[in-house]
């Protein structure tokens, strides 16, 4: 095992000015490709200017977030297979996006997750459920990443002081905010594009070095991971994550699938799809996408274990018990005690790739909050349709306020276990989103009642049942480690969430009157060609038109 010596002090000179630089020049690139300030189209999609390739890369980028780097590399690295295949799972996820929702997610969407619902449910109320869900499911992700940029400043740059992580969770978050707010979709994406290729190219330069260490055989490297992991050949086997578990293997298709599902029907994914010009580029896009993504799942893997291999999981466990600093101590171990000047600019661009990721997440999830403020419910909540320069201006006053409880809720809960949110939001996009999606999409008796339900019933069971796992309190990693009020068997509540999701949109469905329902089919088989195939739509029979009455025009969706 490799000792591990001390970040240099030009290597956190080098840290500080790279992060300083990075910032600065993306605040620069939001101002020069922001939108006009009377145009929704710029704002909300970037004109779907983007190519396939930075199209897919954007949508990669937004899907691989900080908390996916951190938290999958630490799991690679002290449970071993469980990490690799949650690793898998990851890639997993956006190949489900791909193929059952993308196409019909860009026909029927137009700037947010209200837009495709509505599309075959006008009303306010479906407009409403779905921004509220947006903020439930997006707000603790947002959350757990702006706290730990503190963490990882903090640990980058040798400071361990509470007031040295406030000030940087509040300089970041102002950060994130800017570059919404100025940038819009094109700048976000820009944001994403740099990202991706700066995380996939440093992160396949340190697993390069890791394999070199081991003389390019991957068999050696897995030894040694083996060796140093404290676990013995379960170390290669399933369950260790979920050794604790009452029932592991449910427990590990539980989480598994609340991934798998939960992150391809998150919000600032899926408000991806609609900046495609047409079906074949969504196609191409979600391929580059994926491509990207299989990419990040080899990397990080090979991170995790080269970690575990050339620190001990010992070591990581200690630096912090969810193995979050495995990416930083397998990139730094990578180049052996001493770094060298190369090894410097390396590790230095690794690092500043990772937050370039925390810069990119949040404000990605930032904009798709404040896009479904906006658009959602202030754009309906009045008389009259706003101004294209008013409604810009609310969404830039939502990110404004969504970043603000972020960063003050962020300084509030820094110094607890956040993991439990993770999930949480992957549980309601899983419970919530993706039931509401797929019968919105595909089920022509699905109505508004059944969507109420399903978005309703599905955040609801998954705000509920996480608080009794063990993420909540029971074990030393939990978020309230001195205390122990579990009550539910599994990691995560998607065992559970995810049917009950399901269940209680078809519920709801067979129990609306029947004169309603069939104004709601008849409704969505005036759409289903265009929604399905891209075919022209015609127009919805007067007796299922409800709601503001401007469903049919600019926010109801594409028309062409």
């Amino acid at each position: 095992m490799i000792p591990l010596a001390a970040t240099s002090v030009s290597t956190e000179s080098m840290a500080l000015v790279a992060f300083t630089g990075v910032g600065s020049v993306i605040l620069l690139l939001c101002i020069v490709t922001g939108p006009e300030r009377d145009d929704l189209t710029e704002f909300y999609t970037g004109f779907g200017r983007l190519g396939s390739l930075r199209n897919g890369l954007a949508i990669a980028g937004d899907y691989i977030s900080a908390a996916t780097v951190l938290g999958t590399c630490g799991v690679v690295a002290l449970t071993g297979y469980d990490g690799v295949v949650l690793a898998l799972a990851t890639a997993l996820s956006l190949m489900l996006l791909m193929f059952l929702l993308a196409e019909p997610l860009r026909n029927a969407g137009q700037f947010t997750m209200g837009d495709v619902l509505a599309r075959r449910m006008p009303g306010r109320a479906a407009r409403l459920a779905s921004c509220l869900v947006t903020l439930a499911a997006l707000l603790p992700m947002m959350l757990v990443q702006l706290a730990g940029a503190g963490d990882l400043l903090g640990f980058l740059l040798g400071f361990d002081s509470t007031g040295f992580k406030t000030g940087v969770i509040v300089t970041v978050g102002a950060l994130m905010i800017s570059y919404a707010t100025i940038g819009g979709m094109k700048g976000t994406a820009v944001i994403q594009i740099l990202k991706i290729v700066t995380l996939l190219g440093s992160g396949t330069v340190v697993s390069l070095l890791i394999l070199r260490r081991f003389d390019w055989d991957p068999g050696a490297l897995l030894a040694a991971a083996v060796a140093n992991s404290d676990a013995g050949s379960a170390y290669l086997k399933s369950g260790l994550q979920f050794v604790h578990s009452g029932s592991p293997r449910l427990d590990m298709i539980s989480s598994y699938l609340t991934v798998m599902l939960g992150g391809a029907a998150l919000p600032h994914v899926t408000m991806r799809m609609y900046t495609a010009r047409h079906a074949r580029e969504v196609r191409r896009s979600m391929s580059w996408a994926v491509t990207s993504t299989g990419v990040f799942a080899l990397m990080i893997s090979v991170i995790g274990f080269g970690a575990t291999a050339l620190v001990g999981s010992k070591v990581i466990a200690t630096a912090d018990p969810q193995g979050n600093t495995a990416f930083l101590l397998g990139s730094r171990a990578a180049f052996g005690a001493e770094l060298s000047t190369v090894g410097a600019l390396v590790f230095t661009t690794a690092t500043t790739a990772l937050f370039l990721t925390l810069l990119a997440s949040v404000s990605g999830m930032i904009l798709a909050c404040a896009n479904s403020l906006a658009h959602d419910v202030f754009a309906y909540l009045g008389r009259t349709q706003p101004t294209p320069r008013r409604e810009m201006t609310l969404a830039r006053y939502s990110a404004l306020a969504v970043g603000a409880v972020t960063i003050t809720l962020a300084t509030y809960f820094q110094h607890r276990s956040l993991q439990p949110l993770v999930f949480l939001a992957l549980g309601i996009g899983a419970s919530a989103l993706a039931p509401a999606l797929v019968y919105s999409l595909f089920w022509r008796r699905y109505t508004r009642t059944g969507l109420l339900c399903t978005l309703i019933g599905g955040t609801l069971s998954s705000m509920v049942l996480i608080t009794g796992t063990t993420l909540v309190s029971g074990n030393p990693a939990s978020a309230f480690p001195d205390q122990d009020f579990t009550w539910f068997p599994f990691t995560t509540p998607g065992l559970v969430s995810i049917p009950l999701g399901f269940f209680l949109g078809w519920l709801g469905t067979v129990l609306t009157a029947p004169r309603k329902a069939q104004a709601q089919r008849q409704l969505y088989e005036a759409v289903e060609g265009w929604i399905l195939a891209g075919a022209p739509v015609a127009p919805p029979p007067p007796s299922a038109t409800t709601g503001t009455g401007r469903e049919s025009g600019r926010g109801s969706g594409r028309t062409g």
